[in-house]
């Protein structure tokens, strides 16, 4: 019969699976209607983001890099002192990723065995020197931990399957974009990890895992651990079936690998293992010394992965973009936090442009640099940011995106609208067109308006009426840079039409065109323009151009 530890285990590894895969539906669930902020209060009593919380490594890193205390740091420490007593407990009882690499396991069981690892070489401590160069580069200002930690890798890699497959049944499959190259790499690199149990079982949680080297170290202060009797026959059953590799050949343990899961007990026909907590001797003698040591953690390990933090915090940043330029301004989400900030902060954990209705935010490529990759983007040809939905800066584990209230969402400026004079059908002269306009009237921000150009002219020089075109004309002050005249223009004259070969009016992101605070409020900086603008005047004089302020300025 199985310990009571061990069902418990199981059982607490199925429960986990099943809440992660319930908060991921739950953040990318695509609302009925328009009013995507109807649920918004709900939302904020389940945090999306448990699950990313409870992995030390991300809130250590983004802690680092950023020189911030984050939520997330009170939520691992809690975590790594319940390990003290139940060692490695994330890795043993609660990571989905583990879970997932379980099932994987069990299929790959059956493949040749040729591409098994048997022997334990200096490859074994790779984890550890991971984890060095993330601390390293974090310390540097850059984020490694979104690469490499256990749930980045798996929120992301099922994020990317899950979501599309939920928007398509649920909406619609024309709602989904057309896959980048960095879905693909993404996905890529999650069925790395769960195919690298054909080297052996739990191959990335063992021997690769950065988190899992956090747990480790942590397993050094642990206050229980497996002890064997003299009852041991050295029948050898129990170390096949150790899911993190913690018994060596002669039954002694690894004490900064072992999860005290008690799988080993289950198939041990002398009862002769046992876990205790560390003080209390056994009622017998234990076995002699281990016989056999691995390879010792190597100096030049720790080295070549502190040179390799190091080096990353030297190249990602000044990487160039695609183009072999350097690295264009992207639009972020509403409540974005300064830029250099933001990539320290941002786990590319995917979160955020899963909770986005539309699918507006999508996965960085290279266009913003290596540092910016699978970092949120708005794009908006796909579509603009909808004024009634806040959700991206909810479900934000690191505070890269801030939690905004409606209110303040609306008054943060993410980019400005910018019209292509050459190409916009009104300036070029080809036909009217009022699609922006229209659009942005219908949002109630009204940060765009009529002028006519074109006019012709009489003999004696004057304008003839109504000859020309009305076109747009941008109101920066009022622009947010939400993005929907962009889709507009982009669905009606670029797809359906065929009158451009891009949209004429584009949001841009930069020095000037865009908010990015830590703290304060956007509604505050809006009022602030607003009095700049149009100075204080007697009481009860209306200014001629009160009209235009926004109603959420009102």
């Amino acid at each position: 019969m199985k310990p009571v530890a061990n069902r418990t285990r199981r059982w607490c590894q199925a429960i986990a699976l099943l809440l992660f895969l319930a908060l991921l539906l739950y953040v990318c669930w695509p609302y009925g209607g328009t009013d995507y902020n109807r649920t918004l209060q709900q939302r904020e009593q389940l945090p999306a983001e448990l699950f990313l919380w409870l992995d030390p490594l991300l809130g250590l890193s983004a802690a680092l890099a950023a020189k911030l205390w984050l939520p997330a740091l009170a939520w691992a420490g809690g975590l790594l002192l319940l390990s003290l007593w139940l060692p490695r407990m994330f890795c043993g009882y609660l990571c989905p990723l583990g879970t997932l690499i379980d099932l994987a396991d069990s299929l790959t069981a059956r493949l040749p065995k040729r591409w098994r690892v048997n022997e334990r070489g200096g490859w074994i401590h790779l984890k550890y020197y991971l984890l060095v160069a993330v601390l390293v580069a974090a310390c540097f200002g850059v984020l490694l931990s979104g690469f490499l930690a256990a749930i980045p890798v798996v929120t992301r890699g099922l994020q990317f399957i899950l979501g599309p497959l939920e928007l398509g049944i649920l909406k619609g499959w024309y709602l989904i974009p057309a896959f980048s190259w960095t879905y693909y790499l993404s996905l890529g690199l999650f069925f790395v990890v769960l195919g690298l149990g054909v080297l052996s079982p739990r191959f990335w949680c063992r021997y690769v895992c950065p988190t899992g080297a956090l747990f480790s170290l942590g397993n050094l202060l642990r206050l229980r651990e497996r002890k064997v009797t003299d009852a041991c026959v050295d029948c050898g059953k129990c170390a096949p079936v150790c899911p993190f590799d913690a018994i060596q050949p002669d039954q002694s343990t690894r004490g900064m690998d072992c999860t005290v899961c008690e799988t080993c007990a289950t198939v041990c026909p002398t009862q002769a293992i046992q876990f205790k907590p560390r003080w209390q001797p056994l009622d017998r003698a234990p076995v002699a010394a281990p016989m056999f040591t691995d390879p010792p953690v190597s100096r030049r390990g720790f080295l070549c992965g502190a040179l390799g933090g190091a080096a990353s915090a030297a190249l990602i940043p000044a990487a160039l973009n695609a183009n072999g330029e350097l690295p264009v301004y992207l639009v972020r989400p509403p409540g974005s936090v300064p830029e250099d900030a933001f990539l320290q902060l941002c786990i590319r954990c995917g979160a955020c442009f899963q909770a986005c209705p539309n699918n507006a935010l999508q996965p960085a490529g290279l266009r913003g640099g290596l540092n910016a990759l699978w970092t949120p983007e708005l794009v908006a040809r796909w579509s603009g940011c909808e004024p009634s939905c806040a959700r991206c800066g909810q479900v934000c584990p690191t505070l890269a995106i801030r939690s905004l209230p409606l209110a303040e969402k609306k008054a943060a400026h993410i980019g400005l609208a910018v019209l292509d004079l050459k190409t916009c059908l009104p300036y070029a002269g080809k036909d009217a067109c009022q699609l922006c306009v229209d659009e942005c009237k219908n949002t109630g921000y009204d940060a765009i308006e009529f002028q006519r150009v074109g006019t012709e002219t009489d003999a004696a020089g004057n304008p003839v009426a109504d000859s020309g075109f009305l076109a747009p004309r941008i109101l920066p002050d009022k622009c947010v840079g939400c993005g929907l005249c962009e889709t507009r223009c982009h669905k009606i004259n670029v797809q359906h039409r065929g009158l451009l070969r891009e949209s004429a009016i584009r949001v841009e992101a930069g020095p000037g065109k865009e908010d990015r605070i830590f703290t304060g409020s956007y509604r505050t900086l809006r009022a602030a323009e607003q009095q700049q603008l149009h100075p204080a005047r007697p009481t009860g004089q209306k200014a001629p151009n009160d009209g235009y302020l926004p109603d959420f300025l009102k």
